[in-house]
């Protein structure tokens, strides 16, 4: 291959936090899948596994990387009575994308099983794969045995989610209709670097759940579509994460690690130029008093310095060891989410007054500025509210991605 591959970039990542405490914590014979998309060309990867919150160690019993199948067509397709022969040609589909797909085992110390410690990260071998940006790349793994499901984040976004089966269907090229659900919930798949060119590089996108839901999503397609080829949009989000605080009781405990604690972790980013950081809202929305709430007393809101001298201290100074451009992202609007008031809003304008115009950032990504309102920009624009005054719509989350500027894409 050609000698031009010579630096690991991230193609793809994940932040990795406590999952959502249910009913069932334990999965068996469970097969996940995850479609990666490859936005640069190379020929090795490597893949980044986190039991980061797991109190188990958690083995993958086996996993692959291929090339993503065509989707067969269906009966569905077909009419006049031709079931028969819908289900023939069905069958010819499914044989002919299974005899396509070249699943390669992804191999950790040269064994295609792999154990990750509880509370750690562990890196896969490189392994030899040619891959063409623009590919789809299926990432399957496999647990025979019980296996401790406390380590994942949920996203959703066009490029997110995955796939999980019961039994073990890792090697094949379709998941079983009968045994299969689609999911958004990512388990202990953290990242994916590919061996590239020089010129390629990755930015990441740091916060809570407005960035673990669509924009990261929007702004690689905008790339894709603007003809931004060297860069990655490397997501590192959790829903409902606070810069300053983290709760300790199983109701909200998938809301994640403290900022304090996520994001010298979450930096681990092969070929990083810079990172976008929009992080606080639920440190200001989340304060009701024991009275309403014992895990969420007044004694948590914080002033608009608390939150300044969080991301200076947690985030700026660190990312600056990294050597990385920081650039921040103002708040969106709450007005009429449930626990808004006067005084919150007045935290979240004087916090996002520091974030334009603070001179420790290489830059300011508005985000509030895109999808506020002009006759009233406490709240959202006409069409960009989800419903619930706190999340963008599919329309507002697009408007997010077209605010950043080409400079952070270039």
């Amino acid at each position: 291959m050609p000698e031009m591959y010579s630096k690991w970039v991230a193609c793809w990542g994940n932040a990795t936090s406590i999952t959502d405490r249910k009913e069932a914590t334990y999965a068996k014979d469970l097969t996940l899948r995850y479609p990666i998309r490859a936005c640069f060309s190379g020929n090795k990867l490597r893949f980044h596994f986190s039991n980061l919150t797991g109190t188990e160690p958690v083995t993958i019993s086996e996993a692959y990387v291929a090339k993503a199948a065509h989707s067969p067509a269906t009966s569905t397709q077909f009419i006049n009575g031709a079931q028969s022969t819908a289900s023939e040609t069905c069958a010819a589909h499914l044989d002919a994308a299974q005899s396509e797909y070249a699943p390669v085992a992804i191999t950790f110390g040269g064994r295609t099983s792999g154990t990750i410690p509880a509370g750690e990260e562990t890196l896969s071998d490189e392994i030899a794969f040619d891959v063409t940006a623009g590919e789809t790349l299926d990432v399957s793994l496999y647990f025979a045995g019980f296996t401790q499901m406390n380590a994942g984040t949920a996203i959703t976004g066009p490029l997110s989610g995955g796939k999980y089966s019961y039994g073990n269907f890792a090697k094949s090229a379709e998941l079983p209709d009968n045994l299969t659900r689609k999911t958004n919930w990512i388990y202990f798949l953290n990242t994916v670097d590919i061996l590239t060119e020089e010129k390629n590089f990755a930015l990441v996108c740091f916060g809570d759940s407005i960035t673990a839901q669509d924009w990261p999503d929007y702004l690689t397609l905008r790339c894709a579509r603007e003809g931004f080829n060297n860069v990655a949009i490397i997501r590192r989000a959790v829903s409902g994460t606070r810069i300053l605080r983290e709760y300790s009781c199983i109701t909200y405990a998938a809301y994640g690690l403290k900022g304090a604690t996520r994001f010298p972790i979450e930096m681990n980013v092969a070929g990083a130029r810079a990172v976008i950081v929009q992080h606080g809202i639920n440190d200001i929305i989340h304060p009701v008093g024991v009275e309403v709430n014992r895990f969420r007393p007044w004694s948590d809101m914080p002033t608009a310095d608390d939150l300044i001298n969080g991301v200076r201290s947690l985030y700026i100074m660190h990312a600056r060891k990294l050597g990385l451009k920081v650039y921040s992202g103002t708040l969106l609007p709450i007005y009429g989410w449930r626990t808004y008031n006067e005084n919150r809003d007045i935290i979240r304008m004087a916090f996002n007054q520091w974030l334009r115009t603070a001179p420790e950032f290489d830059g300011c990504v508005d985000f509030d500025k895109a999808v506020r309102g002009h006759e009233n920009p406490k709240a959202f624009s006409s069409g960009f509210d989800s419903g619930d005054h706190l999340h963008p719509s599919a329309r507002a989350y697009e408007a997010m991605a077209e605010c950043v500027p080409e400079e952070l894409l270039t």
